[in-house]
């Protein structure tokens, strides 16, 4: 048996390199007394214990199950019996190395691990990790850490660290393109999810994750940059009887220019003391039609920006040829005349991609009516059973014609080594593939 301690004994063994076409990889090393095992990427380990051993930077060092340490050791068998159980690095008690144990069991069943090129093994290496980030990420969305049902454990542990732990990759894969002391622009992740699949929360989990990694993020939509009420209402003037373009949502009705200006601006963000502003959506306004935020109340972001977070439901969509379009629904010929601006404005920014796959477009009726229903309950306006039908009836036209080649193809210029596709349920559960 070897006996690794990573959490304990921070300094790391020789590890694998990063293999240019997998965003994480774990290869066989000799030892002179034990047979070759699977270990941790060197640059990954590397940015772990940056500050602080197996710490998340910016954390507090708080446990998740032991009331006064979180640190914990853990012993792995090199034999056909795999991993042993995980002890705590001070006294505790059965109960509570047991839960810990359980833990780490509930993390190697996760759909994304495998995937991902984890094994028990180097979860095992960094559960520290794994625990501080599960913990911080329970106190962000007022969980009890201590009492997770199974569904919010999965959602965390399954879920949101796993793709922090990409991201986190991806990232250390776009500085290494650069020299030291050179500026380096943010990396930009884009996030393509159907609406109501949970997009805009799992980013905001990988925000709040990178900033309490040390790491500057900032977020935007695709909704930032809808046309303002004005242009809205000329847009539909010059589309008389297209239902597809009476409202906000599909191409066309975006500021391209003003998208393209954002995204260059933020690009530019690469020392300390610059400054801007991030745009922001009303969709409240003009009773409901919407309408671009007062300037005034714009976030404020502050260089150097390291990542940024760009999310929407038709994020990489690329144009098709107009008898494909046409045969889903004529009115959609504009639409896709229009989709052929979007590259320059949107995706061509975009370097790494996370695409949260769906099976049937129809989720997103279900899944808004869930929304409306609950608003209604909690005593606030929202949409009737008709409203939400006509509402979605907009947006299925689009994801009938642009789901499947997105799946099939991805977004163009596409660097697959740069993609993660996470497939997700009527529930919105993980499906492990």
């Amino acid at each position: 048996m070897r006996v690794l301690s990573a959490l304990s004994h921070p300094s790391p063994r020789p590890t694998a390199a990063l293999s240019p076409s997998h965003g994480f990889r774990s290869s066989s090393h000799s030892s002179s007394s034990s047979s070759s095992s699977s270990s941790y990427p060197r640059h990954l380990i590397s940015s772990l214990h940056k500050n602080s051993a197996f710490c998340l930077r910016g954390l507090d060092p708080k446990p998740v199950f032991l009331s006064t340490t979180y640190r914990y050791c853990v012993s792995i068998a090199s034999n056909s019996q795999g991993p042993a159980k995980l002890y705590s690095a001070f006294p505790t008690s059965p109960a509570l190395v047991s839960s810990v144990n359980d833990l780490f069991e509930f993390i190697c069943s996760g759909p994304l691990i495998k995937k991902l090129g984890f094994t028990a093994e180097t979860v095992a290496e960094s559960i520290d990790r794994w625990l501080q980030c599960g913990f911080h990420l329970c106190q962000l969305f007022r969980l009890n850490d201590l009492n997770l049902s199974v569904p919010e454990k999965a959602r965390i542990y399954h879920f949101y660290i796993p793709v922090f732990l990409w991201c986190e990759d991806q990232l250390l894969r776009h500085r290494s393109n650069f020299n030291d002391g050179d500026e380096i622009p943010p990396l930009v992740i884009g996030v393509s999810a159907p609406q109501g699949s949970g997009k805009t929360t799992l980013v905001f989990a990988l925000e709040s994750l990178f900033r309490r990694s040390d790491r500057s993020a900032a977020t935007l939509s695709i909704d930032d940059f809808y046309l303002t009420a004005e242009d809205q209402a000329e847009l539909r003037r010059q589309n008389p009887g297209n239902a597809l373009l009476e409202f906000r949502g599909n191409a066309g009705s975006h500021d391209l220019q003003f998208s393209i200006d954002t995204l260059t601006s933020l690009s530019k963000l690469t020392k300390k003391g610059m400054k801007m502003k991030l745009p922001r959506y009303d969709k409240s306004a003009n009773g409901g039609r919407g309408d671009r935020a007062d300037p005034s109340t714009w976030p404020e972001v502050e260089g150097p920006i390291e990542v940024v977070l760009f999310e929407g439901w038709m994020l990489g969509f690329k144009p098709l040829p107009n008898e494909d379009v046409k045969a889903v629904d004529p009115q959609l010929e504009v639409v896709n005349k229009n989709l052929e601006a979007y590259f320059d404005a949107w995706d061509k920014f975009v370097e790494a991609w996370i695409i949260i796959k769906i099976k049937d477009p129809k989720c997103v009726y279900q899944w808004r009516l869930q929304a409306e229903v609950a608003m209604r309950e909690d005593g606030k306006p929202g949409m009737s059973d008709e409203e939400v039908l006509d509402f979605v009836s907009r947006y299925l036209p689009a994801y009938q014609a642009y789901l499947p080649p997105l799946y099939s193809e991805g977004p163009k210029e596409l660097d697959p080594d740069r993609l993660l596709v996470i497939e997700i349920d009527e529930e919105r559960n993980l499906i492990a593939k």
